[in-house]
């Protein structure tokens, strides 16, 4: 296939002319009362990107990161793949249990431009265990980029009991300093919507101030009931706040394109006896088990939200009329249009047409609804909204000592390979070991040249990791995988070169992040 791409992009190149920017950094500073986290210092700085290049045909404009040039050496190919990756060790004790959690490896790399992804990582400090999220945008990244900065809030704050509850509103009445509720992993290159926080600290405030007013609260909610709890009114409050009057044009016009906009999530919480995944979308969780032999097993933790799984068609179709039954989702997309049948945001399918239009026609008349990401567009078949909902599918798995790791990912991993790959890939990584199957009675009666091609399939599968985070190892597999199965340069050099108005056409953003389990705390459990 990567030859075919290979030949494609260069006869799409050859209209292209190349213009070079200077890099241009700016500063983010943002500060949260509820985080311990908060750039490293006054100076941080997120840059564009070592002189992005733009490539301009007629009057279209598009920017990529690295010159096209489809013979990259080794170390071009590594800096694009490792320049988002992030390793966090996990301290065995936090002061307050044992941390079923020993590290994690986290890393993204767009196709879309800019990146739709996002990613979240954090301990709970009020609370016990530890959060990890990926986020999968459409429409855009507005509402990605919100969602990932605030659900893991709304989560903490749902399993916190009332007694911390009333310290954290007694210490907003007299503003006075309160402990934070998360500890974040930051990547230095992740931003937060600075001009929001307030709008945000605020509605995170109500959500808890009703959880105070519940009498049933005491002890806290469950993690199944917290999660479950903290998608729906995050994307309610993502709802009301498109709708009500705010401080300023840019937090109104924020407010809408979030809304408008819309993501998948998968989050999992990591406790000291097992895992609790929610996922609302087509993101995937998958647990990596290693059997007796030594040999990886791949165990679901979510199921896929979209038109391949048959339950969740069923369940759409129930809620709608039965003259709407072959409308509801054709194309294998819901309304002929999304994808994913759960989301954030995306109230184009959620809310009624009179309001749309009546929120859209409240922006300033001099704002370009293009330049944010909005348009004038209904559904086919738009009758009986809401057609989607954000409501998630809980897992939960006890921990066994032979689970070892976690990997959360956006779909744009699993476009590329399967499950059971991917654990298999994270093992070998992680063991350093490269199991082999012993030859099966059918291959040995393989003619030489089939004989051949079967152990160049096992010498390739054999070839040593070149990175030492799994997150990498992982993207590097999934663009790079050759024709044997092992690593093909020249078809990852391909994939990584091309221009941003082709990257998409051949993959998507991928995020993905690799959460290693403390098997032996498991294992003095079990015992």
């Amino acid at each position: 296939m990567y030859g075919r791409v290979y030949s494609r992009i260069l006869h799409r190149a050859s209209s292209y002319r190349l213009k070079v920017y200077l890099k241009v950094s700016f500063q983010v500073a943002y500060n949260c009362p509820f985080s311990s986290w908060s750039p490293s210092g006054p100076d941080q700085r997120f840059c564009t990107g070592e002189e992005s290049g733009i490539w301009t045909r007629s009057c279209c404009q598009f920017s990529t990161h690295q010159d096209l040039d489809f013979h990259q050496n080794q170390v071009q190919i590594n800096s694009i793949l490792r320049s988002n990756e992030q390793t966090v060790n996990v301290p065995e004790f936090d002061g307050r249990a044992l941390s079923s959690v020993r590290k994690f490896d986290s890393n993204q790399l767009p196709a879309n431009t800019p990146n739709e992804d996002r990613r979240s990582a954090a301990t709970c400090l009020q609370s016990k265990g530890m959060l990890f999220g990926v986020f999968d945008g459409h429409g855009g990244w507005a509402c990605a980029q919100a969602v990932s900065e605030r659900l893991l809030y709304y989560v903490a704050v749902a399993m916190m009991p009332k007694q911390t509850l009333e310290e954290l509103e007694k210490c907003m009445e007299h503003g006075r300093p309160i402990l934070p509720i998360l500890q974040w992993y930051k990547h230095h290159a992740d931003f937060n919507y600075r001009e929001s926080a307030s709008l945000y600290t605020n509605h995170l405030r109500v959500f808890w101030q009703e959880l105070l007013d519940n009498e049933e609260h005491d002890e806290g909610m469950s993690p199944q009931e917290a999660l479950s709890c903290a998608f729906k009114r995050l994307d309610a409050d993502i709802s009301l706040e498109a709708q009500v009057p705010l401080s300023s044009d840019l937090m109104k016009s924020t407010a809408i394109q979030v809304a408008f906009a819309g993501c998948t999530a998968c989050v999992a919480h990591v406790g000291t006896d097992g895992i609790h995944v929610a996922n609302a979308g087509d993101c995937r969780a998958v647990l990596g088990v290693q059997n007796g032999d030594g040999s990886w097993s791949a165990v679901p933790l979510s199921k896929d939200h979209n038109s391949q799984n048959h339950a969740e068609l069923e369940r759409i179709r129930a809620q709608h009329p039965p003259s709407e039954r072959d409308t509801v989702v054709t194309d294998d997309r819901l309304l002929g249009v999304l994808m994913p049948l759960r989301a954030f945001g995306n109230v184009r399918f959620k809310w009624s047409l009179e309001l749309q239009q009546s929120i859209l026609a409240s922006l300033e008349s001099g704002v370009d609804l293009d330049s944010l990401n909005l348009y004038q567009y209904t559904p086919p078949n738009y009758l009986t909204p809401p057609y989607l909902e954000v409501t998630p599918e809980i897992t939960y798995h006890k921990l066994r000592p032979q689970d070892r790791f976690l990997i959360l990912g956006t779909d744009g991993l699993w476009d590329e390979f399967a499950s059971e790959e991917a654990v298999r890939l994270v093992g070998e990584h992680l063991s350093g070991i490269h199991l082999q199957a012993p030859v099966s009675p059918s291959e040995r009666k393989l003619k030489l040249g089939q004989m051949h091609e079967l152990l160049l399939k096992r010498r390739a599968r054999a070839s040593p990791a070149l990175d030492t985070n799994a997150a990498t190892h992982l993207i590097r597999y999934a663009l790079g995988t050759g024709e044997y199965g092992g690593l093909s340069q020249e078809r990852l050099a391909s994939m990584l070169a091309l221009p941003e108005d082709l990257a998409r056409m051949y993959r998507d953003d991928i995020t993905v992040t690799v959460v290693y389990l403390n098997y032996d705390l498991a294992r003095s459990r079990h015992s």
